[in-house]
């Protein structure tokens, strides 16, 4: 059964309009704290510009680096089971790439991994990115009327000690009914296929149809904020 991450206080927030989802995120930003002069270097290991720009927002300075492995070839029952796999796959990927690096200067500045992965799960099953247009609308009509869950797993690595510290954070997105039409003419935009899920919940045609989300937009976007900061700390302070 899914469940969300206990350790992290529940919001609900309801969004009626994109207005609505606009204050919510400006209130987001307006209260993260940044960290001008970090002691740390952090590399993050994804190709998402919604994680670029969630961890930018907590005030990191940061380089990318992607993993280039193949998820599909990565297989768990359990989706909670799954994009664990799939983060410490992608971490394993980027220390390869990272090997080499002068590691004196890594013992002098630590350097901080950032891996995560997302899927949605609605109906019970397992929503990863969809393979083409006629998946993504499958998804789509799962979630009309219904909830679904994203399942988010992210690991945080000292490459400097080796301490590795992760977890889950499961938000609950609860949808009005989703018209067929609006379906049909969503998909052929073409953003859909490259989110985990089939629906990018944050754009503007897609969030009159979010009833209720309890958790975060952060976490929503594959990035959940709170759980990052906690588990850089966590891995900073490890002997």
């Amino acid at each position: 059964m899914l469940r969300s991450n206990r350790n992290q206080p529940a919001f609900t927030w309801r969004f009626r309009n994109s207005e609505s989802y606009s204050s919510a995120m400006s209130s987001a930003m307006a209260s993260s704290m940044a960290k001008n002069s970090s002691p740390f270097k952090v590399v993050l290991g994804s190709s998402s510009p919604a994680r670029r720009e969630i961890l930018a927002d907590m005030g990191y300075g940061f380089t990318v680096m992607c993993a280039d492995i193949d998820e599909r070839a990565i297989r768990r029952e359990k989706p909670e089971e799954l994009v664990k796999a799939l983060a410490e796959a992608k971490a394993e990927a980027i220390k390869l790439k990272l090997h080499g690096e002068d590691s004196a200067q890594e013992r002098d500045q630590p350097t901080i991994l950032i891996t995560s992965d997302q899927v949605m799960v609605s109906k019970g099953m397992i929503r990863e990115r969809p393979k083409g247009q006629e998946e993504a609308r499958e998804f789509i009509k799962g979630y009309s009327g219904d909830k679904a869950f994203a399942v988010n797993y992210v690991l945080v690595t000292n490459l400097s000690n080796g301490a590795s510290k992760g977890g889950w954070d499961i938000p609950e997105i609860y949808f009005h009914h989703i018209p067929e039409d609006f379906i049909q003419s969503v998909v052929k935009e073409g953003h859909m296929t490259c989110v985990a899920g089939g629906l990018k919940l944050t754009h503007p045609s897609v969030l009159p149809f979010i009833k209720q989300l309890i958790g975060t937009m952060d976490s929503v976007r594959g990035l959940p904020r709170e759980l990052t900061e906690r588990l850089i700390q966590e891995v900073l302070g490890a002997k």
